[in-house]
């Protein structure tokens, strides 16, 4: 089965023309060229928003032939954590493969995910990384997970398994996570709330992240996904994560009352 996009033409170009040249607009190679990464941090509002963010992202990084995608569950469709099995997902610019193979792993290492494609039929989060990706990677292959996980501990055993998946695959696999910041505060609060949320992805702290966005009530859609990341971004032998930009959805909109927060991180 082809997963069908669910908002080309809304989060993002739907014409093939209009994507590309989106996409060359904002993938640039930083002057220290891209380097190998084991996870990222990428925003997924419309690319009006947060493009620049995750341009700036994926220009700084080589994406290999395969990418896990851990995103939020937005719609509450599906399992907790999802696993989409598809034959690859539709986009503007050709069909992306689900990697079989790492599917199976993922889904042998812990009895936490499943095989669901309900989850990700409507879901934005990871379909609008996928022409990223593909820009700087044509022939890439993804795993795409949706998760909507409540307790701390199942997010920590999902990037254990996570780990164990990609260090037993046979070839690089890029971690992406997928989230926006904090959600319609004023620019100064949001700012000031994802400033802790940062502190703790800079410093590899899953746990701390997640206990962070608890205590402070930070709106932060994608701190699972991130925690899931680090948590087996850190068992895969990460040392240190950059900031590569922050910015809020006022830089576009002008608006500074209720903003939306974007941040791009790369994970070495």
């Amino acid at each position: 089965m082809i997963r069908k996009p669910a908002v080309a033409g809304q989060f993002y170009p739907g014409s093939p023309e209009a994507l590309r040249a989106f996409l060359d607009g904002v993938v640039r190679t930083p002057p220290a060229g891209a380097g190998p990464a084991i996870g990222v941090v990428s925003p997924h509002a419309g690319y009006v928003y947060s493009g620049r963010v995750a341009g700036e992202v994926f220009a700084g990084v080589v994406v290999p032939d395969t990418a896990l995608l851990l995103g939020p569950n937005h719609t509450g469709l599906g399992t907790e954590a999802s696993v989409a099995t598809d034959e690859a997902w539709a986009t503007p610019l050709g069909p992306v493969p689900v990697d079989a193979g790492l599917a199976r792993a993922l889904l042998a290492a812990s009895p936490l995910f499943q095989a669901d494609s309900l989850a990700h039929a409507h879901e934005h989060s990871l379909e609008v990384q996928l022409p990223f990706l593909v820009h700087r990677n044509p022939d890439v292959r993804i795993v795409p997970v949706a998760l909507a996980l409540r307790r701390r501990d199942d997010a920590l055993e999902a990037g254990r398994a996570v780990a164990e998946a990609v260090a037993g695959h046979p070839a690089p696999v890029l971690l992406v996570a997928s989230t926006d910041m904090t959600h319609y505060e004023s620019e100064a609060q949001a700012r000031e709330n994802d400033r802790l949320a940062l502190e703790k992805v800079l410093a590899l702290d899953p746990g701390g992240l997640l206990t962070t966005v608890r205590r402070h009530d930070i709106s932060m859609c994608g701190a699972v996904p991130t925690a899931v990341m680090l948590e087996a971004a850190r068992r895969l032998g990460a040392t240190g994560a950059e900031l590569v930009r922050y910015t809020t959805s006022a830089e576009a909109s002008g608006d500074t009352r209720r903003v939306v927060g974007y941040a791009g991180v790369v994970v070495r």
